[in-house]
């Protein structure tokens, strides 16, 4: 599969002609090519962008909401396609790609197509002397970079509000899943999207994202993706004064208090933690349990962890290849470390191995450890694999600061059915997501991110046209 650049409503290669080498997890073998684009063709994209935003910030609102449902529609209609596509490319089953991903990146286009209907201006009366009215106005070209773990789902997350809101896209998806997004070019020509609304452009992020970061006529940065990542472009981009929209990494915790519903609670928290192989910033990977149900808890969680199959992704096994060689060693690298933490490894733990045509691939078994402390690095760093710790805990206060005690805070899951201690702590967790007796259940008009070194802004709903828009008060005096 050779991917191109889109740019100015054209695939391209690169302006350099360099080349990156496209891996399939599941076999560890090349099956691509994708451009190897720098600075210059960043540049390109921005001047296309650039010239095509005053056309496309006075497009009427129903007119940009067509072209989004249209495009929603087309990838309705290469859902199958698009799935397959996922699955090669991330190495996650094609029935998750199918059933999740595919799926959300059409209501990401169906909603902010609607939302942008219903996006309302501010008015306020001023003692009987001035109204105000506040203008929601397009910023211009925006910055749009995308993470490997959910490729086109996310991806869609972010330019769906920024075009939607009137603004023009220079976008980067990330260089290990390139697929779904040089798909999506195809689809945004045969949706009719006028030249250079949206450009997406392919390479590494050292490369295209710093060019994205620097470059004077982008104003807006939205990124998902790792902490230190995220930190590098707030470096460069804060003393710009750019807007930064960052969702970046979790350490999450996983709270199942006794008189919880048992069975949801324990097979919710198979599947928040190994769902994707582990690789969702929203994986709860630290579960506090309560003591009084700690060993039956911990004998039945590792018994259905037993029973999860791992295997080539078109099969549709529960888990399936790590995305890449090098993830794939990080992750191993952070079992060797639990174990010399003082980890007791309940189950899994090695490199798996495929037959047939993945024999080459990165394959991991679902591993469970216990006997760690919440401070160790284990259970403060994320590993983003499928890696969990179990820790008891005696009393809510202990709980709550074990939770809280991380440097992140994306998303918490809280397990019980006392309603006043879901109220007090759901108060009391430092997230930014507080899931109670549920994990992933989302409504896309809630505001989406987290706290701490777990980012800055929120995306979804108001909050995401809001970010994608700037405000402009009028005053005008009778």
């Amino acid at each position: 599969m050779e991917i191109l650049n889109y740019i100015n409503g054209q695939l391209q290669p690169a302006l350099s002609g360099s080349w990156l080498d496209n891996y399939e997890p599941a076999t560890a073998q090349v099956y691509g090519r994708l451009p190897d684009s720098g600075a210059e063709d960043v540049a390109a994209a921005t001047i296309s962008a650039k010239a095509a935003f005053p056309a496309w910030a006075k497009t009427p609102v129903g007119e940009r909401a067509r072209l989004l449902n249209r495009l929603a529609d087309l990838i309705e209609r290469d859902l199958d396609k698009l799935a397959a596509a996922e699955s090669r490319d991330q190495g996650k089953p094609v029935a998750l790609a199918t059933r999740m991903d595919i799926p959300r990146a059409v209501d990401n286009f169906r909603f902010f197509a609607t939302a942008i209907q219903h996006f309302a201006s501010e008015s306020h009366h001023t003692d009987g002397a001035a109204i105000n009215y506040t203008l929601r106005q397009p910023i211009g070209v925006v910055g749009c970079i995308s993470p490997w773990n959910l490729p086109l789902y996310l991806f869609s997350w972010k330019i769906a509000p920024a075009l939607a809101a009137g603004n023009t896209v220079v976008a980067k998806p990330s260089e290990i899943t390139p697929a779904t997004a040089y798909l999506l070019c195809e689809l945004c020509i045969e949706a009719g999207f006028p030249a250079g609304v949206l450009n997406i452009v392919f390479g590494l992020g050292p490369k295209v994202g710093q060019a994205m970061s620097e470059h004077p006529d982008i104003p807006a940065i939205s990124f998902t993706g790792g902490t230190l990542t995220g930190a590098t472009i707030a470096r460069t981009a804060a003393p710009m004064f750019k807007k930064l929209s960052l969702e970046l990494g979790g350490k999450n915790p996983n709270i199942i208090f006794a008189d919880a519903d048992y069975d949801k609670a324990l097979n919710s928290a198979v599947r928040s933690s190994f769902t994707n192989q582990g690789e969702i910033c929203l994986c709860g990977s630290r579960l506090l349990i309560e003591r009084s149900i700690y060993e039956r808890f911990r004998s039945d969680f590792v018994a259905k962890v037993k029973a999860l199959t791992v295997d080539d992704p078109i099969t549709n096994p529960d888990l399936g290849a790590i995305v890449s060689q090098p993830h794939f060693e990080k992750v191993l690298s952070y079992i060797q470390l639990a174990q010399e933490e003082g980890g007791k490894l309940l189950t899994g733990g090695k490199a798996v191995k495929v037959s047939g045509r993945c024999e080459k691939g990165w394959f991991i078994e679902p591993t469970v450890f216990e006997n760690l402390p919440n401070s160790c690095r284990t259970n403060q760093e994320e590993i983003f694999g499928p890696v969990v710790t179990l820790i008891p805990f005696d009393t809510e206060a202990e709980a709550l600061a074990m939770a809280n005690d991380t440097v992140y805070g994306l998303a918490a899951q809280l397990w019980t059915e006392n309603l006043s201690r879901s109220q007090r702590m759901s108060s009391a967790l430092k997230f930014g997501i507080v899931w109670v007796n549920c994990w992933l259940l989302r409504d896309l008009r809630t505001p989406f991110g987290g706290a701490k070194a777990s980012g800055v802004g929120r995306e979804g709903g108001w909050d995401a046209l809001k970010f994608f828009t700037e405000a402009t008060n009028v005053c005008i005096r009778y």
